[in-house]
């Protein structure tokens, strides 16, 4: 029996897709376009009506597990390796703190407005206003995350890694395809190259035809 991961190359499904190769766990992989409008068709929408991304079949489970922090937790608290799930409750009330954080905010309000403008307005006549509140959102937020890997890092969770990184790595490589400036964000960098240190995240990388711009 193996997992099911609906993903779109490049979205934040991505994360997910990192942490089921770093556990080495059996995945069909289930590929979708959203510019293609897959997640909107017929057929997706019967498994995860959300319409959204990722959402994870688990073997035994009537229905798909959707939410981006609930898949990650799920898959840490399932498999309990120490290399994503950290010993102590204040270190993994950390990690959903950080989740709830960069989903929540980040990338539902923050990317939602440069790229789903629609969700906050009905009138056209604002989306350049919207988007450029994003852009602002976004850009301090990156600032934020900056800040919080320099103390210490290279981790979200200083010398350990977890389920949290591999999101950061997302939002990384998305802050430069809205046309932000990321050769600011040192540490941030440093994380990034971190990550592509570990041989499971350049499998993905290749895999979903990634590329990270350093």
């Amino acid at each position: 029996m193996s997992y099911q991961l609906y993903y779109s190359s490049g979205a934040c499904s991505m994360a997910v897709h990192i942490v089921l190769e770093e556990l080495g766990a059996p995945t069909r992989l289930m590929p979708l376009r959203i510019h293609d409008g897959d997640t909107s068709k017929p057929g997706y929408l019967a498994i995860n009506p959300k319409g959204r991304v990722p959402a994870l079949a688990i073997p035994g489970e009537a229905g798909v597990l959707t939410e981006l922090p609930a898949i990650l937790t799920f898959l840490a608290e399932s498999h309990d390796t120490p290399a994503l799930l950290p010993p102590t409750a204040l270190q993994r009330g950390r990690v959903q703190e950080w989740l709830a954080w960069l989903a929540g905010w980040m990338h539902g309000t923050g990317y939602g407005l440069i790229w789903r403008p629609h969700r906050f307005s009905a009138d056209p006549d604002d989306v350049p206003a919207l988007r450029e509140q994003g852009l602002k959102v976004v850009a301090q937020a990156n600032q934020d995350v900056t800040e919080r890997l320099a103390q210490p890092g290279p981790w979200a969770l200083g010398d350990q890694y977890s389920v949290v990184d591999p999101f950061l790595l997302v939002l990384f490589r998305w802050g430069s395809l809205v046309g932000l400036d990321m050769s600011e964000h040192t540490a941030w960098i440093e994380h990034t190259r971190c990550m592509l240190q570990r041989p499971a995240v350049n499998r993905v990388l290749e895999r979903e035809e990634v590329t990270i711009p350093l």
